[in-house]
């Protein structure tokens, strides 16, 4: 009879190892149950940070498009300025 799980052989430097040991007792549960609810935390907040990741561009680039329509619309005479400021503070900060 086949399970559903599949075996995965996991090495740990002797600190973590101790850590997973110790955690397990303060548990009560086996290093494996430690390890798998570890690996299972990982893979969902992979999940949620690619989600959040969507939402904080998304939010970006609504607060772009809002402030250059604003810009071109009410204050088209500071736009060069904002422009050639931006690339400034990008070369000086970020060295692009």
């Amino acid at each position: 009879m086949s399970t559903p799980n599949k075996h995965c052989t996991v090495r740990l430097d002797r600190a973590k190892y101790e850590r997973v040991v110790e955690l397990a007792a303060a548990r009560q549960c086996t290093p494996s149950d430690i390890i798998r609810a570890a690996v299972e935390s990982y893979l969902a907040g992979g999940m949620l940070l690619s989600s959040s990741q969507r939402r904080i561009a998304r939010i970006n680039e609504y607060q772009h498009l809002a402030l250059d329509i604003i810009i071109r619309e009410q204050f088209p005479e500071y736009r060069d300025r904002l422009v050639a400021e931006t690339d400034r503070r990008l070369e000086q900060f970020h060295g692009a």
